[in-house]
């Protein structure tokens, strides 16, 4: 792409955009948008390991939408000419990928363009964006929305999937219908009691290709790949019951060593909550369900469908260090269990101002033939109790102990079981009526791996604009000889100014950031070591 087409692709996007911005309040038109630009300037560091590949790196977003009474439009225009570290080299370059046009009609939508899509919890169709991670998998084609009757929706879409800046994977279809019964029949309502039955068809069509088994044995790999979902959601009163099973025919793929096994997803989740306690249990069970739009995909990219882990997303530094990444090509049984409960204020344990407690555990097994058997191996399990509790309106304390076992080897291909125990003490003092200041204390015990880590943090915020933050984490810990010969003893420090003024965010930094993984939702994504400038820029209107 020419630097001139490109100027004039940037101000074809912009241009009409502003020009209405300038005129909505005569016509009716709203805008609205955001800007999110994350920059490094880097530098090496052979300690860390971490390598400058760029002078400058940037993930730049502009996102425009124009809203009216029956018609809606909008588009994104990426800059990525010079990632940041851990994207792929296909991030590379800039345009405007994501562009669409909604049409409203009563209860009735059309959306041509791209645009981003579940069905149900996400088994056999769900397309979206963490830009965290570099996923970005919409669809570029059509979706119609329809509500006939009351309780009633249906949808039916048809594109090609996005990989990072081409529609090059296989053409999805699909369609979905949710009935709301309650909504029929109305001695549910009376009674507190609301049930919702859904199904869900998705079909994917990729043209054959020359793929070898041997140099003499070529696979007869399908065209069409279809799949269904069906769920049952009922809520009664406090308590919540969720019930889905997905089906997926033979789709021989890189993931899953072009096998012609059928896939299969089954799930149950239960939930109670009234004051003061909350109850959560699920179980799921997934075989073969990897599904991509390209059957030789990699990485992040071109996925079709999204299977939830079933493990808690922490956000303390050493909980989070060793994420779990669902394991969908192999499959596994997976647990979780949640239980929540305030005690009241003025009590024995609550104190003056009350104490949450809340306990969680999470277990994922690898699975076995029959479908209630267990696999050899266990992947992750996590046992974790957090307690929130005010001393005083000036001090409010976090604490919380976790019990980790986590399968590196199935995860990321090496390094065994490492099994650890981690600490956090997270403390907020009100220092003045618009000043706090929170700090972190964490340790992670473990003798696999990498050793020990210890983790201190201090955020003072002065409201309204400004906030500076602290950081260090120390790999103070012995490694294991047999996958860390060297000296790991490193400090991954950071250094952190913010700046908010009305819509505007601004950030700078500079530090450390140690090679591992990126997760969210059991997707994960490899991000290197790196070290340097950091300054980040974000604004909503």
């Amino acid at each position: 792409m020419s630097r001139a087409f490109r100027i004039f692709l940037l101000a074809a996007f912009l241009l009409p955009l502003l020009a209405v911005h300038a005129q909505q309040e005569q016509r009716g038109i709203t805008l609205t948008g955001s800007i999110q630009s994350d920059m490094l300037l880097p530098q090496s560091d052979s300690d860390i390991g971490a390598q400058k590949e760029d002078d400058f790196c940037t993930n730049t977003y502009v996102d425009l939408q124009l809203q009216s009474q029956h018609v809606d439009a909008g588009a994104r225009l990426e800059y990525l000419e010079h990632p940041l570290p851990g994207f792929e080299q296909d991030f590379k370059g800039w345009g405007v990928p994501n562009f669409w046009v909604k049409g409203r009609l009563g209860n009735n939508e059309l959306t041509v363009g791209t645009f981003y899509e579940q069905f149900g919890s996400g088994f056999i169709l769900r397309t979206y964006e963490e830009r965290s991670l570099g996923i970005d998998n919409s669809l570029l084609g059509a979706r119609l929305t329809l509500r006939p009757l009351k309780g009633v929706a249906v949808k039916a879409l048809s594109g090609r999937q996005r990989r990072y800046w081409s529609w090059g994977g296989g053409l999805v279809s699909g369609a979905d219908a949710e009935v709301s019964l309650d909504e029929w029949l109305p001695g549910l309502s009376d009674h507190d009691t609301r049930i919702g039955v859904g199904a869900s068809w998705v079909n994917k069509y990729e043209k054959d290709e020359d793929i070898y088994a041997d140099p003499t044995h070529r696979y007869n790999l399908p065209k069409y790949v279809n799949a269904w979902d069906a769920r049952i959601r009922l809520n009664h009163g406090d308590l919540g019951l969720l019930a889905e099973y997905a089906h997926k025919t033979q789709d021989p793929s890189f993931d899953n060593h072009y096998s012609y096994a059928d896939g299969h997803a089954a799930m149950l989740s239960a939930s109670y909550s009234t004051r003061g306690v909350s109850m959560l249990l699920q179980a799921k069970r997934s075989d073969n369900m990897s599904w991509r739009s390209r059957r030789n995909g990699m990485g992040t990219a071109a996925f079709v469908n999204h299977l939830p882990a079933f493990t808690l997303d922490h956000t303390y530094t050493l909980a989070a260090l060793y994420p779990y990444a669902t394991q969908l090509a192999q499959g596994e049984w997976a647990y979780q269990a949640e239980l929540g409960y305030n005690f009241k204020r003025k009590s024995v344990l609550g104190g003056k101002y009350g104490m949450n407690v809340k306990l969680n555990y999470s277990y994922v097994r690898a699975i076995d033939d029959g479908w209630l058997q267990w696999g050899s191996d266990t992947y992750y399990q996590d046992l974790n109790v957090q307690l929130t509790r005010r001393f005083s309106r000036a001090f409010k304390l976090n604490l919380m102990y976790m019990n980790q076992r986590y399968n590196k080897t199935q995860v990321e291909g090496e390094g065994g079981m490492v099994h650890s125990d981690i600490v956090v003490a997270d403390g907020l003092v009100q220092l003045a009526p618009k000043a706090k200041l929170r700090c972190e204390l964490q340790y992670l015990a473990t003798k696999d791996d990498q050793g020990d880590w210890a983790f201190a943090l201090a955020e003072l915020s002065l409201a309204p604009h400004w906030m500076f933050t602290l950081s260090d984490a120390w790999n103070c810990g012995d490694s294991d000889p047999a996958y860390y010969a060297d000296n790991t003893h490193h400090h991954y420090y950071q250094c952190l100014v913010t700046y908010n003024h009305g819509a505007h965010r601004l950030q700078a930094g500079y530090g450390r950031t140690r090679a591992g993984y990126n997760c969210a939702g059991g997707v994960c994504r490899y991000v290197p070591a790196t070290k340097g400038f950091t300054l980040s820029y974000n604004y909503n209107f």
